[in-house]
């Protein structure tokens, strides 16, 4: 029924903004506060019959699919009724209603029909609280964390000769849907999902140990079927986590909504339920002109909808010092995030939900790095990053492996090294430059200027990385590599000028021991923050080195993110 969504920005301040052409799943992730949720507001306002308002801040606009007359009206004859005794009709309209997505009886509009067809042959006309408007609202949902965990509560039967009044009654009636929802509850979580009607005039959601017999069994009031259902679990009586799960299951499925919109999906699931979750919403809008949105700050989940095979967009929304943006990411990068077993081991793919990645060459080096921002955070310090994923590549050599694909997404995506890094050239310095985007006209620069470096530390005699790094070297040198250090900070960077993770906060003492320093300095900088030996945030040493990433990261105009 949408065929086009623009947002009201694009990647960056100044850029068009962003267009997408639809597919059945749209995902929304990005930071927290970044406008996910209210996307989803906004567009089912939009679809309910505003049209967008002038104070919305995402949706610029929706573009809706024509439909060919034949194609709405034979949608319209599948959900006429029959009018009521107190229901009267002006000429030319008729009762339209279908099954409630989530409440509790059938949604019914008193509609003019011609005009409904006009505006959905000719959706660029659609006005404000149109007629469209009333039969496009009976295809949309929003789901959030509340009203699904009340979707699968007891409902009423009502007349099953008659259109359905519920979700419920309408998986009652439908052998075929009712056995599609059973064996997607039963793979996901082992359990048969059977619908009680022994309580007269209600219907019961029940999780059985084991498959009726046959429909009689479980559609009966006999003896045979009170035992069924006496020995299975009403879904009231279970974890938020399973009633959301066979929730969202069944208003997919038994609801049918043309246009569904999910707010953190994930919301009491663990993160293996949520993957199945969205695989199985991916497989069933997959070759359907319905349409999803989703907002997510799960993998898993996001994972699962990439793993269906159904097509979808993945948009990521950020909102920074009153700056808000849009990227649409490419679904190349994405798959070789998820593929690749290096970014697959490190949970690159959570990167899409922070606002921004730190990437260090070992799992020490992450540790510590991200005990100091902790300290800097916690005595509201500013050069303390908010909101900052802290990962670890293998080596010095993968880091750029890690963050490269999250700057292609629009992600401020750091590199830490030590000094040694001066060492590499050929290939493996290419891979750096790479990483971080330096442009191709100013690598043979850097080339130079990183050989000229490491061949004044040739002639020091001394290791770089073990006997104190730039320090070392000569006055002049030692400018020189400042310099250059400066510029890849410049692109966000950030090589350990004293030589190696070690080397800092020097004035604890600690030995210098790869297997053991982690250990020893974090019982040296204590626990307790009452505690008088606690080592708070102080000037310079890495205090400073964490406050200089932090001013590249918030800086709207840093170098290294591609447009």
């Amino acid at each position: 029924m949408i065929d086009k969504l623009q947002l009201k920005f694009g990647s960056t301040n100044g850029q068009p903004k962003l267009e997408i052409d639809l597919t059945p799943v749209t995902i929304f992730v990005g930071p927290n506060n970044s406008g996910k949720s209210k996307a989803l507001i906004e567009l089912e306002a939009y679809c309910n019959s505003t049209g967008g308002q002038g104070n919305d801040l995402i949706i610029e606009k929706l573009n809706f699919t024509p439909y060919l007359r034949k194609e709405i009206e034979e949608e319209l004859s599948s959900i006429k009724l029959t009018p009521t005794s107190g229901e009267k009709l002006a000429p030319g309209h008729a009762i339209i209603g279908k099954v409630s997505a989530s409440g509790n009886q059938a949604k019914r509009v008193n509609a003019h029909i011609e005009s409904i067809i006009q505006n959905a042959i000719n959706p660029d006309k659609i006005t404000l609280n149109c007629w469209y408007a009333f039969f496009l609202r009976l295809y949309v949902i929003r789901l959030d964390g509340t009203n699904r965990l009340n979707l699968l509560m007891t409902q009423d039967a009502g007349d099953l000769q008659t259109t359905p009044k519920n979700l419920i009654a309408n998986l009652f009636i439908n052998n075929n849907l009712r056995k599609k929802v059973r064996q997607i509850v039963f793979d996901a979580i082992g359990k048969y999902y059977v619908i009680d009607p022994t309580n007269v005039g209600k219907l019961r959601v029940r999780l059985s140990e084991r498959e009726p017999h046959d429909e009689r069994e479980e559609k009966g009031w006999d003896d045979p079927s009170v035992n069924f259902h006496s020995a299975a679990v009403e879904i009231t009586n279970t974890s938020d986590g399973i009633k959301a799960f066979c929730g969202i299951i069944t208003t997919l499925l038994a609801g049918d909504p043309k246009i569904t919109l999910i707010d953190e999906p994930e919301a009491f699931l663990h993160p293996a339920l949520a993957n199945v979750l969205g695989k199985e919403i991916g497989k069933s809008l997959r070759g359907t002109k319905k349409r999803l949105f989703a907002a997510t700050h799960s993998s898993s989940f996001l994972m699962g909808c990439i793993q269906s095979g159904a097509p979808l967009n993945i948009v990521r929304l950020t909102h920074k010092n009153n700056e808000a943006t849009a990227r649409l990411l490419p679904k190349d990068k994405i798959l070789h995030l998820m593929r690749n077993p290096l970014l697959r081991s490190t949970g690159v793919l959570n990167g899409l939900f922070y606002e921004s990645v730190i990437v260090t060459e070992a799992d020490s080096d992450r540790a510590f790095y991200q005990e100091i921002n902790e300290r800097l955070l916690a005595a509201n310090d500013p050069r303390g990053i908010n909101n900052c994923l802290f990962l670890n590549a293998q080596n010095k050599q993968t880091v750029w492996d890690i963050v490269k694909p999250l700057r292609e997404m629009g992600i401020p995506a750091v590199g830490i090294v030590d000094i040694d890094v001066i060492k590499e050239g050929g290939q493996v310095y290419n891979k750096v430059l790479d990483g971080i985007f330096i442009p191709p006209i100013n690598r043979q620069s850097f080339c130079d200027q990183r050989i000229a470096i490491h061949d004044a530390f040739k002639v020091s005699g001394k290791d770089m990385k073990r006997n104190g790094g730039i320090k070392i070297l000569g006055q002049s040198e030692q400018e020189g590599c400042v310099n250059f250090c400066e510029q890849l900070e410049q692109y966000g960077s950030f090589i350990v000028r004293n030589g190696e993770l070690e080397s800092w906060l020097s004035i604890l003492a600690i030995e210098t021991n790869k297997s053991t320093w982690l250990v020893k300095i974090f019982e040296r900088m204590g626990e307790d923050p009452n505690d008088e030996n606690y080592l708070s945030p102080s000037d310079g040493d890495v205090w400073d080195f964490i406050g200089r990433i932090k001013k590249w990261i918030d800086d709207p105009k840093r170098k290294g993110i591609p447009q």
